[in-house]
């Protein structure tokens, strides 16, 4: 922004907007806007993909067959997702959305932990973390990120979540605490994990590889709401944004600037 003397606008491209200096903006009175829902759908569906790489081991039966293994050398159990507990940590667009899949698709119970219960929600609110990732055989995130969510899924959440239990990520990677991730993998004390966002992005997360080292987690990089539609939908609302700001007209999607 400071090599930007004549900036009046700042649009994320995305619903995330904790990249964006909302002091520093409100300082120099830019707008900020950002693209809620554009990509919902895209990472919903991501996320259940996970969830199933993760829980029926995808990618290690995949390098077993590519390696001349078949059905009666194969020893990994691989347990279903139908009529098993599912937790989702933030019900928002993208969490109502894995839940409505879920639900639906799986025949899933649905809990979920937020700030406050949402209001006409028919899932069961858990107003713990704790609570909510003791009862679920699989906790997904769909938490934004930003300092009040950094780390809430810690090493008691993981203990939680149990030997078990399969950890999915599609919210920001700053959301798990990623060495007690490591540690829990490490020790046994979760199942398995399909990670889409991991700690220390943009950048390749530094602690990358020690994740890949595990049979049993799946990694995707930061690609789960990436899908034309999503683009389409995405450059939509973008210009929706920059033309209503230069014909002096509301934001059609502006980000509060809290004082």
């Amino acid at each position: 922004m400071a090599l930007l003397p004549k900036l009046e606008i700042v649009c994320a491209a995305g619903a995330g907007y904790e990249a964006v200096d909302l002091d520093t903006a409100r300082s120099r009175g830019i707008a900020v806007a950002n693209c809620p829902d554009t990509n919902a759908s895209a990472v919903a569906d991501s996320a259940m993909m996970l969830l199933m790489a993760s829980t029926r081991h995808l990618l290690q039966a995949d390098r077993f067959v590519r390696g001349g293994g078949w059905q009666d050398q194969w020893r990994v159990d691989t347990p279903t997702l139908s009529g098993k507990r599912l937790g989702i940590l933030g019900m928002g667009t993208i969490g109502s959305k894995i839940a409505h899949r879920a639900a639906r698709g799986f025949d899933m119970e649905i809990g979920y932990h937020n700030r406050t219960a949402v209001t006409g929600s028919s899932y069961r609110y858990f107003p713990s973390l704790i609570e909510l990732a003791t009862w679920a055989d699989f906790l997904i995130c769909a938490a934004p990120g930003g300092a009040t969510t950094r780390h809430l899924v810690n090493a008691s959440v993981l203990a939680a979540l149990g030997p078990n239990g399969y950890l999915v990520n599609i919210g920001r990677g700053t959301v798990v605490d990623t060495a007690a991730l490591i540690d829990a993998l490490r020790a046994k004390r979760i199942a398995g994990a399909g990670l889409d966002v991991v700690e220390g992005e943009p950048s390749v997360p530094p602690r990358l590889p020690e994740l890949l080292q595990f049979d049993n987690v799946v990694i995707t990089p930061h690609c789960a709401g990436r899908a034309p539609e999503a683009r389409d939908a995405a450059t939509a609302v973008i210009l929706a944004n920059l033309n209503a700001h230069f014909a002096g007209k509301p934001l059609p999607h502006p980000v509060p600037l809290k004082a």
